[in-house]
C-alpha cells in the first residue's frame, strides 16, 4: 500500500491528485494507494522525507522545508500549469480589477505559513514597500486555522481584520458566495507584475528512494494522472463525486464549477519556462541559494508519459 497526501484537501490546486485515488486511476495503473484525509501542508513534506508518505501533491516549492535544494525528491509532473494563487478584495471596493497600485494602503490576510512566500514575491515584485506603502500581511483569523481553511479570507475579511486576502481558488470562490469578495488577481491567468504566473505551480512530488526502488510504481503514477486529468476535463462533475464525505458540504457545492474553471490548465508537462521561474522564486524567497538545474529538480526519464 502506499500514501498519498496533498497539501490541502479542498483545494481545486491539488484536486487532481486526490480525484486520482478516489476515483480509481491510480488502482487502473497497478498501484494500491491510501490518500491521507489530513493537513498535508502541515507536516507533508516532513512526511515524505521520513518514509511514511509516498506521494505529495503540493505546490513545487514546499517540499524544500523537507528537502534542502530539493536534494532528494523529484517532480513527476505538474498536476496544473501555473501559479494558482489569487488575490482577492473586499467587495465594496471601489478598485479596478488587476491594478497592483490598489493593494497600497491594504491590510492583506494570508496564511503565514509557505503561501505567504507568495504573496511577498509579488507584492516586491509589484514595486510594493511594505513600510513605505502602509501595507500589512495579517494572519487568518485564529479559529480558522486548523483542517479545513476554505473560510481563512472570507472571514478576515467579516471580522474587519482584513481588506483583501491571499489563498487558493476555494477560498476565493467562497468569499464570492458569501458576497464579501472579489477577484483582484488571477496569476494563472496573466494578472499580477511579469512572470508571476511561473512563481510555481501544483506539482505530484516524490522521492529519489522510491523512484529508485519502484521505477514502475512512479510511472503508473505519473500515468493516472495524464488519465485523472482527461477525466476531469472531460466531466468536471466528477469532482463532486470525489468531493462528497471528503471536505465540507460547501465547498462539495463549488468543486465542480472550479475544476471546470481550471481544466484548461490541466496538462502533466513540466515546461522549462516553469523551472525556471521556480528558481527564481526560490531563491528570492531563500529557499535555495543558486538555480537547481532542470535534471535535478524533474523526474525528465518520465517525460514521455506527461502526453500519453
Amino acid at each position: 500500500m502506499f500514501r498519498l497526501m496533498v497539501g490541502d484537501l479542498d483545494s481545486p490546486s491539488y484536486f487532481v491528485a486526490s480525484a486520482a485515488a478516489e476515483l480509481g486511476f491510480f488502482k487502473r495503473e497497478g498501484v494500491d494507494i491510501a490518500l491521507e484525509r489530513s493537513y498535508g501542508a502541515h507536516n507533508g513534506a516532513e512526511r515524505l522525507r521520513d518514509g511514511t508518505v509516498d506521494f505529495f501533491g503540493v505546490a513545487a516549492y514546499a517540499p524544500t522545508s523537507a528537502f534542502p535544494a530539493w536534494k532528494g525528491v523529484k517532480i513527476l509532473c505538474a498536476l496544473s500549469q501555473y501559479s494558482y494563487w489569487f488575490l482577492a478584495v473586499r467587495a465594496d471596493l471601489d478598485v479596478r480589477a488587476g491594478d497592483l497600485g490598489a493593494l497600497k494602503g491594504l491590510r492583506i490576510s494570508s496564511s503565514m505559513a509557505a503561501p505567504v512566500l507568495g504573496l511577498r514575491y509579488l507584492l516586491a515584485e509589484s514595486g510594493i514597500d511594505l513600510e513605505r506603502d502602509n501595507v500589512r500581511i495579517v494572519p487568518p483569523p485564529p479559529t480558522i486555522e486548523g483542517r479545513w481553511m476554505g473560510h481563512a479570507g472570507a472571514e478576515a475579511i467579516k471580522r474587519g481584520l482584513a481588506d483583501a486576502y491571499w489563498g487558493n481558488g476555494m477560498r476565493l470562490a467562497i468569499g464570492e458566495k458569501l458576497g464579501v469578495a472579489k477577484v483582484h488577481l488571477d496569476l494563472r491567468r496573466g494578472d499580477g507584475p511579469p512572470g508571476a504566473r511561473w512563481y510555481s505551480f501544483a506539482a505530484l512530488v516524490t522521492t529519489d528512494r522510491l523512484i529508485e526502488e519502484h521505477p514502475d510504481v512512479a510511472a503508473a503514477a505519473v500515468r493516472a494522472i495524464v488519465e485523472t486529468q482527461k477525466a476531469l476535463k472531460t466531466d468536471p462533475a466528477l469532482a463532486t463525486k470525489v468531493a462528497e464525505g471528503l471536505f465540507p458540504p460547501e465547498e462539495t457545492t463549488l468543486i465542480a464549477g472550479l475544476i471546470a474553471r481550471d481544466a484548461p490548465f490541466y496538462d502533466a508537462s513540466v515546461k522549462l519556462e516553469a523551472i525556471d521561474g521556480l528558481n527564481k522564486f526560490a531563491r528570492a524567497s531563500g529557499l535555495i541559494t543558486k538555480p537547481i538545474p532542470y535534471d535535478h529538480l524533474v523526474a525528465s526519464h518520465l517525460r514521455p508519459l506527461w502526453t500519453n
